[in-house]
């Protein structure tokens, strides 16, 4: 990790920089499979699936013998700690709920706010070498809580033509009411247009490698809605001479493991950190299988000297990190500061792991610097927000007059009239 001694904040948009891929062929690659998948369907998810995943599937569909034979094979310890994951993101998620207010705001005029769950939405859950049935609890759990009726999941099949078997058990006991192996940019075509086996969907989450996530941008300029703009993740930690150089150590690379895209931003009080916490990740990386990877983030990743923490929180948010990790003295008394951040970890043991397993709160955040004007995926994410508003007829006869002026204003007669129909009826008895 190159390390920065009090950069200015001139070099700032250099230093927050995200690690970026060439789209223009990628990007051409997604609309020529979204239209072949729109003008064939199955066939043509089929096809890709053969071409992407080197298996031939006649049946996508996961049926519930599929099901039953995947759970058999978890073993019991691991099936409890999926179940204290989803205990605890439910709790979080249920806490979210709202319950309408009707507001008087004029007397006689009432309004509030109900939610509805959106109908059916899809989750894209990636398969590969890192199988995130994380992501499953994350999504399919507060999709349950906002009431929708269809949660539909796709995933990649292995090379023996299945989905991993803890995928299958958080979906069973999330409620995902479809499953199908389908992955890539197929999986989100099929689910933006509707095939003959998986259903259109009117939402899509999940993350995704640059080919899922490219899709997901395709799907949303046709008109369907996703979760939040994705990209690979990211960790920025704020240490001073409080932090625990391992703690922070195994942080850094504890992201740096999702993909060699991933970036890891290190902001220090002090240059004695940043040594500190590089001895650590020399000695903490030999020991990962998933070293290769690791290192490859690396590259992208850089340390920074700040000589305050108010000016390491200031460049935190202009970076915007998926996650923030405040390793320091008084972590908590900080949070005021933060104005800009997917999710916040306050102090020496609160490690970004937490967020992203078992502690309660989402880990489908934004990255690449949209947690400035994007919040990560809760159970709002899952519905729409409808007002309501009720005039009586002493409602009509306070509020009138001023809708009727306004509407004069605008020269929108037709809307004038709307109101002064009524009041001249009341007037009349």
């Amino acid at each position: 990790m190159k390390t920065y001694i009090n950069p200015n904040p001139e070099q700032w948009p250099e230093l927050a920089k995200r690690n970026t891929v060439a789209t223009a062929d990628l990007n051409e690659a997604v609309k020529t499979i979204f239209n072949d998948i729109r003008k064939n369907g199955s066939k043509a998810v089929k096809k890709y699936t053969g071409f992407f995943d080197g298996v031939s599937i006649e049946n996508v569909v996961v049926t519930t013998s599929d099901i039953e034979k995947a759970v058999a094979t978890i073993p019991s310890d691991l099936k409890n700690a999926i179940q204290i994951a989803a205990d605890n993101i439910k709790t979080f998620h249920l806490s979210q709920k709202e319950i309408p207010t009707k507001i008087e705001t004029t007397t006689g005029v009432f309004c509030w706010r109900e939610s509805r769950a959106i109908d059916t939405i899809g989750i894209y859950i990636p398969g590969g070498t890192a199988p995130l049935f994380s992501t499953v609890l994350m999504l399919a759990i507060p999709a349950k809580i906002a009431g929708c009726q269809n949660i539909i999941l796709c995933s990649p099949p292995d090379k023996n033509g299945n989905i991993n078997p803890a995928i299958l058990y958080a979906a069973q006991l999330t409620g995902v009411t479809q499953i199908y192996k389908v992955g890539g940019i197929q999986a989100v075509a099929a689910m933006t247009f509707g095939t003959d086996e998986i259903p259109k969907v009117s939402k899509l989450f999940g993350p995704g490698n640059q080919y899922v996530t490219a899709a997901k941008q395709y799907a949303q300029q046709l008109g369907l809605a996703i979760d939040l703009p994705a990209g690979p993740s990211e960790l920025l930690v704020i240490a001073d001479a409080t932090c625990d150089p391992e703690f922070v150590a195994s942080d850094l690379l504890s992201q740096a493991e999702h993909g060699g895209d991933s970036q890891v931003i290190l902001v220090a009080t002090s240059k004695a950190i940043v040594t500190k916490v590089g001895l650590a990740i020399e000695n903490l990386k030999a020991l990962l299988p998933r070293q290769n990877v690791v290192e490859e983030a690396l590259k992208n990743s850089r340390a920074l000297v700040f000589e305050s923490i108010q000016t390491a929180i200031e460049f935190s948010n202009f970076y915007a990190p998926e996650h923030l990790i405040l390793a320091t003295k008084d972590a908590e008394n900080k949070i005021d500061l933060i104005e800009n951040a997917g999710s916040v970890f306050i102090g020496n043991y609160s490690c970004e792991s937490a967020g992203d397993y078992a502690s309660g709160t989402n880990h489908t955040l934004p990255t690449n610097g949209y947690a400035k004007n994007y919040s990560g995926v809760s159970l709002d994410s899952f519905v729409k927000k409808i007002t309501f508003q009720k005039l009586t007829s002493q409602g009509i006869q306070n509020l009138g007059p001023t809708i009727e002026l306004m509407a004069a204003a605008e020269q929108l007669e037709a809307h004038k009239n709307a109101v002064s129909i009524r009041l001249k009826k009341l007037q009349n008895g």
